[in-house]
């Protein structure tokens, strides 16, 4: 049975099809989203932008949080994306809207881990982690490639980025924000976006590399205790940072690899999920 998912982000979302077993992904619509909008008015582009998917076996998304997956109510505050929702019963709304009995929420760093476990660089392997970083940083701790967000092997509900990390949030240390902060701290100049400072770096800049260096220094600091406690083997990167994995693979003291799908991992991992919970 195929799959119709979409992957929402704070400004676009993008409806494919996912044929299990090859896990082939066919693209349908990427469209823009306007996340800032009143919920109604959210809901009405996501579900225009779902109606280009067969609809008949229900539909799988995936999504960042603040979320309750089980109950899809929606909790951004803050955010930058999705404040109108805020309280708001997404998964109720579009299942109104679509028509449809079965649909299935799943967070988007756990999308993109069950992807690349089911798909990708991690793929099998027994005990392993995600980490997308982009405008924040998700984690997915994956056993048998199930996610684990209970007990006290892994973080609060799985999530790194709820820890801290040299008395502050850990984001303040590793996202696209604080490579951003840094970069203009050490140069004084403002950079456009995180690829930017990456394309620096490669060129010779010395700032970019020691920023780089000092945001992944952090990172692997703060997950290797979870990584030694869960048991992991292996760890897979994503989001919109993985692309600058070759500047920093060399400050990361256990096994790494970045994603060869940026793309799509989400989508398999959140057909995939679909498919398991029947």
């Amino acid at each position: 049975m195929d799959v119709a998912v979409l992957e929402i982000g704070g400004s676009h979302v993008t409806a494919a099809v996912v044929a299990p077993g090859t896990w082939d992904v066919t693209e349908v619509d990427r469209a823009k989203l306007e996340s800032q909008q009143a919920a109604e008015v959210v809901v009405e582009q996501l579900a225009e932008t779902a109606r280009k998917l067969p609809l008949a076996n229900g539909l799988a998304v995936a999504l960042p949080g603040p979320f309750d997956f089980a109950t899809g109510v929606a909790w951004y505050r803050g955010q930058g994306k999705f404040d109108q929702l805020y309280g708001f019963n997404l998964g109720a709304a579009l299942s109104s809207e679509l028509g449809i009995d079965r649909l299935l929420f799943m967070n988007d760093a756990e999308a993109f881990t069950v992807g690349e476990w089911t798909a990708g660089e991690v793929r099998g392997v027994e005990r392993c982690v995600g980490v997308t970083i982009g405008t924040g940083i998700g984690t997915a701790f994956l056993a048998d490639g199930r996610v684990v967000r209970e007990g006290d092997m892994v973080p609060p509900g799985g999530e790194l980025y709820k820890t801290t990390y040299a008395g502050k949030p850990l984001e303040d240390s590793i996202s696209a924000r604080a490579i951003l902060r840094r970069y203009a701290e050490s140069t004084g100049t403002e950079a456009p976006g995180v690829k930017e400072i990456a394309d620096h770096a490669r060129t010779g800049d010395t700032a970019a590399q020691e920023v780089l260096a000092a945001c992944f220094t952090d990172l692997a600091a703060a997950l290797n205790p979870w990584l030694e406690r869960f048991g992991v083997t292996q760890t897979v990167l994503g989001g919109s940072i993985s692309g600058a994995f070759d500047l920093v693979e060399s400050v990361l003291d256990f096994p790494a690899s970045a994603t060869h799908d940026t793309e799509h991992s989400a989508l398999v991992g959140a057909a995939a999920h679909y498919l398991r919970s029947e």
